[in-house]
């Protein structure tokens, strides 16, 4: 089995103890199905190129620039050495700042997923006694480090042999939740809806387990791949029915009992005087 490439290496810091370690991307999007755009009358891919709005004429690489818009067309210019210059420096180091319960954290500051291991046999040790550290405490680390080119916060856990690092969002990128769920009407719930509701939850409960969750938009457009390929026709998918509207309790003891829920009875509509 072909090593990965690792993406990053650099030192974990874990009070005076620094480990050399490699961080490896823990999910990718590079094997599903891309598409090309093409001319529909030749069969050439086209390409994509700059048009400056008011010349109307095409702009090389070369007289590119970064803009950041201060006002309507107006740009304040900066240089791709100057974006460098002004980040923090990279050091190569994953500075532990604190350690957090895990759990502690919202799942919606998570970004990205990266695996970290040990670079080179000698940090074997080091790395060891930091992962089973975090295992026996139950707490992630939370760490900073200048990852392709951005300061970015890591939790860090163990898991089996290795570490896993999710990169975090900023307090500023995550939006309150209340902007969602202000408009929601408080309700009681009855306790018989209830009640039905944990038994459903309870006949249902089960593993997690990835590879029973299929890609079913990229199974159906390999298919329609398959198909266009073969000159045979190309299946229509089905549209699902809407859900027709039901007594929300009957809903429930059908869920639990295996039968069809009544429908729901329509309110009367009051008639304008």
């Amino acid at each position: 089995m072909v090593s990965p490439r690792a993406n990053w290496r650099g030192y974990l810091k874990f009070g005076e103890i620094s480990c050399s370690v490699a961080l490896y991307t823990g999910a990718s999007t590079s094997e599903r199905i891309a598409f090309h755009t093409v001319n529909r009358d030749t069969g050439h891919r086209v390409r994509r190129e700059f048009i400056d709005p008011v010349t109307e004429e095409p702009v090389d690489r070369e007289h590119q620039i970064k803009g950041f818009e201060i006002d309507t067309d107006r740009y304040v210019e900066i240089e791709a050495d100057e974006v460098a210059q002004a980040v923090p420096e990279s050091k190569k180091l994953l500075a532990v700042q604190a350690f957090i319960p895990c759990g502690e954290i919202d799942t919606v500051f998570f970004d990205k997923p990266y695996y970290l291991a040990p670079s080179g046999k000698i940090a074997d040790d080091a790395f060891a006694v930091i992962r089973e550290a975090l295992r026996a405490s139950k707490v992630g680390a939370l760490a900073h480090a200048v990852l392709f080119r951005r300061y970015r916060a890591l939790m860090i856990r163990a898991q089996g042999l290795g570490l896993v690092a999710h990169t975090l969002n900023f307090d500023y990128e995550v939006r309150p939740a209340a902007e969602a769920f202000d408009g929601i009407p408080k309700r009681k719930v009855q306790k018989e809806m209830l009640d039905l509701a944990k038994h459903i939850i309870d006949t249902k409960k089960g593993e997690f387990d990835p590879a029973k969750f299929d890609d079913r938009y990229e199974a159906a457009v390999a298919e329609l791949v398959k198909a266009k390929l073969a000159g045979k026709p190309v299946k229509v998918a089905k549209k699902a029915k809407a859900p027709k509207p039901v007594d929300l309790l009957e809903a429930l003891r059908a869920s639990v009992g295996g039968s069809e829920p009544k429908a729901a009875k329509r309110k009367p509509v009051k008639k304008a005087a």
